[in-house]
């Protein structure tokens, strides 16, 4: 837009020599002799230079058409201060909130459990019962039974509450409890406000034992701010798998060894444990011959040592009317860092019935011992009367 050049005023912004000026200061001048001039101090939007310019009063010059808006101003960083015109604003909050809450029903979701509650809607609730949850893993971190006491509604506490909690968290040496996202909601008609948390959380029991998990859990909070119900699921850490190694291995005497620690074998011992135990319990000893290697040792639990060779294995079931034999456990270990030899624990329970009727029944701890070729060589058995 053309203005004759006595009516710039100081803000203005001026199309001038190619650029965008902003005036800075302004002089009109009506001398005795001669035509009135406006000198004009002017600084360029783009290159931040300046200019001072005379014009006659008869001159025109060209304002610049812009649209004045208003932002908000929201942060400065090295170099610029950063706004924000306000419908930008106001869209990025709604397109935030939009994803919790249709702008005509700040509702959202639904209850599908069965009762009277099934198909009701649920809305944000309270953060003062998110900063409630807050305080109690607070306390908890803390070990601290009273002040976690005070949380609890005392319907959920009941008669021994206290004590157990107590007895709980006086079994560990330490605990955090580490809340990273919690968000509080109210089912539709309901006073009570659900809070859902996730933490992580790491324990270090007085016995040694480490737990780390992640965790999400429910807390119910009544009207009267109280915890009345409690639910908790949890994501296993890695750290929970247990090490990948552990234990000490030291040998009946020193060897290069002995120190080192064991690790879990998985050459097939366990397969191969079971097989032959339901040989045994089939009495199939031309099967059950397969897992050992061609001459083996059995150190018996009354000290006999015993050598199986092709001429014994015969004898294995001779007198017997039947075998019962039924494994609790069965763990296959290695030295670590040593070759592929193992030795695997078996604890069970053994019955024997002999042809007389005599029966024989023990519970056994037994160590099978497997060469580099997966056959069992040796034996030996720990046992003791039912």
């Amino acid at each position: 837009m053309k203005i004759n050049a006595g009516e710039i005023r100081v803000g203005m912004l001026l199309e001038y020599k190619n650029d965008l000026w902003q005036v800075l200061k302004t002089q009109h001048v009506k001398p005795g002799k001669g035509g009135a001039f406006a000198q004009v101090e002017m600084k360029s939007v783009g290159k931040n230079t300046k200019l001072n310019e005379r014009f006659r009063s008869s001159e025109t010059v060209e304002k610049a058409s812009l649209e004045e808006t208003d932002f908000n101003y929201l942060y400065e960083d090295e170099n610029n201060y950063i706004f924000m015109k306000p419908t930008q604003l106001l869209a990025a909050f709604f397109c935030g909130a939009a994803l919790l809450f249709n702008c005509e029903n700040p509702k959202a979701g639904a209850f599908l459990g069965a009762g009277d509650n099934q198909g009701k809607a649920y809305s944000i609730g309270d953060d003062a019962m998110a900063d409630m949850v807050v305080e109690l893993a607070q306390a908890y971190s803390n070990q601290d039974t009273e002040t976690l006491m005070q949380h609890y509604d005392s319907t959920f506490i009941g008669e021994n509450g206290e004590a157990t909690t107590r007895r709980w968290l006086e079994s560990m040496d330490s605990i955090s409890m580490v809340p990273y996202k919690i968000i509080p909601v109210q089912l539709d008609g309901s006073e009570d406000t659900q809070v859902l948390a996730w933490s992580k959380e790491t324990r270090h029991y007085k016995n040694g034992a480490f737990e780390a998990l992640d965790l999400m859990e429910f807390f119910n909070i009544n009207e009267d701010g109280k915890v009345n119900a409690f639910r908790q699921w949890k994501a296993i850490d890695s750290a929970n798998f247990g090490n990948a190694s552990g234990g000490k291995f030291f040998g009946k005497t020193e060897s290069d060894y002995t120190g080192r620690p064991l690790v879990f074998s998985n050459r097939n011992e366990v397969a191969i444990i079971e097989k032959m135990i339901a040989d045994y319990n089939n009495m199939d000893m031309e099967s059950m011959r397969s897992a050992f290697a061609e001459t083996s040792i059995m150190n018996d639990y009354q000290g006999n040592r015993i050598e199986f060779t092709d001429a014994s294995w015969p004898n294995v079931f001779k007198g017997l009317r039947s075998v019962a034999w039924k494994p609790y456990a069965i763990v296959p270990l290695k030295i670590r860092n040593t070759d592929a030899a193992s030795g695997v624990i078996v604890t069970s329970i053994e019955k024997r019935v002999s042809s007389n009727g005599k029966v024989w029944e023990k519970e056994l701890v037994e160590m099978f011992y497997f060469n580099l070729e997966g056959k069992i060589t040796s034996m030996t058995q720990y046992a003791r009367d039912l």
